[in-house]
């Protein structure tokens, strides 16, 4: 059998391992009885989304990026076996794109969290910067970073996920229309490629690996450093939320603040569907809503929310600037609420909400999630497209949507934008299935339904991208990647052309060497 032959080629690795590095590779619990190493390995079969579980044969925990290029260029050597390998940070992925069925699982996390920071000499020279390995969190980073009054300008909505694990996808939260995604603050990497080599490469060394490992989906390589991009860190942000009735006045609004990135340091929104949607995205929001808009059956509203940074350099800066702001908006009166808290808590509002929903079990559920790029033009259309497709007086989860702009993205990277106009918006159906709410026929009914949206958006008339995707073919992927497709794969025959990185993804099969590039055409 498959598996059995697998197996036996994973043996001959574990005694290479062995003998050359102190890294421990976990074999499959069918060999091992240890309940122990039967947990980590049912672990890697396991992501947030909690859809798909695809065991693997085997998990390494690397202790040094070496154990890492040992493994791929044995692999590499290998072009008879069908072994795939895939790299797990913190395991957020929604639909086992970071599991390796029958494969191997590299536990990112097991490497050392180093963190070095580098602080510019003065203003006229240089610029900070960190450089962290790709398996620690993005909360480590900030913690410490911290320390030195700095912080990386471009951020996730939840801190706890891997530094490569971000790179690897595009990394976006509310900062993104300011300063970019996180892949474009971003100054080196070290990279380990398919074929086993660790290159260390730059926008100016190695640039083709560099850029195409940025939004790379894992396909080319494993990021293990990053050089991330800092900046002077605030002591404290005004944080506020307003709240709309009307989406064309909400979309107006976003696009008026986007236009002021002098002024405004964040810029998210979404949709409130319901009060219990309200009161749970409050939960992080540390200022007592006193009065709530009213809901009946056929009310939604919509929510900006939007930050100032405050340096305590003169208080009167901060109010200034605020007014400024909120005397352009057309929110619904007056239904505005602000609160100051520390630049920690700020970025790591998303953990309370976690916190809160762990105490209630409803932390390690499914996560149907459907995260799309829509056009401008577009998306009035597909929020009645959502609208159309979902029962929001029973939607469970935050609905995301806010604008970025496609101009702090660098076209070099592999992430697929819309190929439109420049304001293209986000949009996160951010939906929760617990199992005593959400049968399995109800979460696969939800599966169903976003593939229907991504159909119907992919459209022309709508334009959009699906982002954290999951193609179900190949000609869904290169749909996907439109124009890029024939650069995808391009890449990925020079830098993984055994197809072994990223099986999840499912874009690639495991091949043979020769001929790889034209089995993917």
């Amino acid at each position: 059998m498959e598996f059995a032959f697998i197996f036996t080629k994973i043996n001959i690795l574990i005694i290479i391992l062995a003998i050359c590095s102190p890294c421990k590779f976990i074999q499959s619990p069918m060999d091992f009885g240890s309940s122990s190493l039967l947990q980590t390995t049912n672990t890697s079969s396991i992501d947030f989304g909690r859809i798909i579980f695809s065991p693997p044969s085997a998990v390494l925990r690397p202790q040094s990026t070496d154990d890492i290029s040992l493994l791929l260029t044995f692999l590499s050597a290998s072009s008879f076996s069908k072994v795939t390998v895939a790299a797990r940070g913190a395991g957020h992925s929604i639909h086992a794109q970071s599991q390796a069925l029958d494969g191997i699982v590299i536990e990112m996390d097991s490497l050392p969290s180093d963190i070095h920071i580098h602080k510019k000499l003065d203003d006229e020279h240089g610029f900070s910067y960190a450089d962290v390995s790709g398996g620690a969190l993005w909360v480590e980073l900030l913690e410490e970073s911290l320390k030195f009054g700095l912080a990386p300008r471009s951020w996730t909505d939840y801190l706890y996920l891997s530094i490569g694990g971000t790179l690897s996808n595009g990394g976006i939260s509310g900062q993104t229309f300011k300063y970019g995604p996180q892949i474009s603050n971003v100054l080196e990497l070290d990279v380990v490629t398919g074929k086993g080599d660790l290159i260390t490469c730059s926008p100016t060394k190695s640039s083709e690996l560099f850029f195409a490992v940025l939004g790379g989906l894992g396909q080319f390589g494993i990021i293990t450093r990053a050089r991330i991009l800092l900046q002077d860190a605030p002591e404290k942000v005004k944080w506020f939320r307003a709240f709309y009735d009307d989406f064309d006045i909400f979309i107006k609004d976003q696009e008026l603040l986007v236009s002021m990135p002098d002024l405004v340091d964040y810029l998210e929104g979404f949709v409130v569907p319901n009060e219990e949607s309200l009161l749970s995205s409050s939960i992080a929001f540390p200022a007592p809503l006193h009065s709530v808009p009213s809901f009946h059956l056929s009310n939604v509203y919509y929510c900006i929310e939007f930050a100032v940074h405050d340096f305590q350099v003169e208080p009167s800066v901060v109010e200034q600037t605020v007014e400024k702001i909120t005397t352009q908006m057309s929110y619904l009166q007056p239904y505005i609420y602000s609160v100051e808290v520390s630049y920690f808590d700020f970025l790591n509002r998303v953990r309370m909400e976690e916190m809160s929903l762990r105490a209630r079990g409803l932390w390690e559920v499914p996560h149907p999630w459907l995260n799309m790029f829509v056009p401008k033009f577009g998306i009035k259309e597909f929020k009645d497209l959502l609208m159309d497709n979902m029962s929001l007086n029973q939607f469970k989860g935050p609905i995301l949507i806010y604008p970025i702009l496609k101009n702090k993205w660098d076209t070099n990277t592999s992430a697929v934008l819309p190929d439109t106009e420049d304001l293209i918006y986000i949009v996160g159906v951010l939906q929760s299935a617990a199992p005593a709410i959400c049968s399995a026929e109800c979460l696969a009914g939800i599966v169903r339904r976003n593939r229907r949206i991504v159909g119907a958006a992919s459209a022309e008339r709508i334009g959009a991208k699906q982002y954290l995707a999951q193609q179900p073919s190949l000609l869904h992927w290169r749909s996907h990647f439109g124009g890029e497709w024939n650069r995808f794969v391009a890449r990925k025959a020079r830098f993984d052309p055994l197809a072994i990185l990223g099986p999840g993804q499912g874009i690639f099969p495991r091949v043979r060497l020769h001929g790889a590039d034209s089995t993917w055409q």
